[in-house]
């Protein structure tokens, strides 16, 4: 597949639909062949939509010193991220061009789970706009839905009950990511992004009207998904890719902002409870081979080695490599 699909995903929330089984066989071969689907039909409007990036770029317009004093740490993975903090893992390349602002699933602070898993807890919202936070988990809470829809959906092709791929999703791990990426020059060799695959089981994002998100085919070309007004981006990460025993393929892409306009972006980040240990569901394909993963071990190693001067060890997950 050279091309990503669109797909109407509005059948999905009625099981006797004469157009479900149709639907889910068309999101199995999308998420098989490329790891890429564009989906219309989730119900969100629009307006909702435009609401989050005015919010978005607003709070990216916080004066800088203030940003800085919602600035994540070592012990908080949320709140602001500055400008170029973030380098590909392995050490090469230049550091990223974006500033981010982080959200995880909200968790009221004398919550029990936060004494089985340190990364719950609730987020640092900016001050300088009180509407942040009803807008933001306003929109969660949609997301969650079609989350749920498409996962129910691959399951249903993979012949699992869709509880397989559900259930783990309580109280889960998923986390969103506040971007905004300055235009790069035409003679900028870097990115807003590096080429990566995304180390999650799901990703969900409405994509930015001055585009660059690429995405890489298996022949190793680039393409833009195209996305029709009012859709969203959808893509597989690694967890479900191992769940899978890799029938469902995660993806590189990488952002690079040649627009000459400021670029706004909200991904949602589908990632499974703290102590789900994914492993495959099914037989592994022909060459599939990869450990399992314990959740929250693996998101504490994703925000760790996030910082500049730490490194992956023996015990980080393989999640998110690159094959050179």
């Amino acid at each position: 597949m050279q091309t990503i699909p669109t797909i109407d995903i509005s059948p999905l929330r009625a099981t006797n639909h004469p157009d479900r089984a149709e639907v889910v066989q068309q999101i199995l071969a999308a998420c098989t062949e490329i790891g890429f689907l564009s989906i219309t039909g989730t119900g969100i409007p629009t307006e909702q939509v435009d609401s989050v990036r005015a919010c978005v770029r607003a709070i990216f317009g916080i004066p800088e010193p203030r940003k800085w004093e919602q600035a994540i740490t070592r012990d908080n993975y949320r709140g602001y991220i500055p400008f170029g903090f973030f380098t590909p893992n392995d050490g090469s390349g230049t550091a990223d061009k974006y500033e981010g602002y982080k959200l995880h699933h909200e968790i009221a602070p004398d919550d029990p789970v936060i004494n089985d898993c340190a990364l719950y807890g609730p987020n640092l919202w900016p001050v300088e706009h009180p509407e942040a936070r009803d807008i933001m988990l306003g929109y969660w809470a949609q997301l969650d839905l079609v989350a749920h829809d498409l996962l129910g959906a691959l399951a249903e092709g993979l012949d699992l009950p869709p509880a397989e791929l559900q259930a783990p999703f309580d109280k889960p791990l998923t986390n969103m990511t506040l971007l905004h990426y300055p235009p790069q020059g035409d003679d900028d060799d870097g990115y807003g992004i590096h080429p990566h695959k995304d180390t999650d089981a799901l990703t969900i994002i409405a994509p930015d009207p001055v585009g660059g998100l690429e995405v890489q085919t298996r022949d190793g070309g680039w393409i833009t998904p195209d996305c029709p007004p009012g859709g969203f981006v959808v893509n597989i990460g690694d967890m479900l890719e191992l769940w899978s025993g890799g029938r469902l393929v995660s993806t590189p892409h990488r952002v690079v902002n040649k627009s000459g306009k400021e670029r706004y972006s909200f991904p949602y980040f589908a990632v499974p409870r703290h102590d789900t240990v994914v492993t495959p569901l099914l037989p592994p394909q022909p060459g599939f081979v990869r450990p399992s993963v314990h959740c929250g071990h693996w998101s504490a190693e994703v925000w760790r080695t996030n910082w500049p001067d730490e490194g992956a060890t023996e015990n980080t997950p393989e999640l998110g490599t690159l094959l050179s």
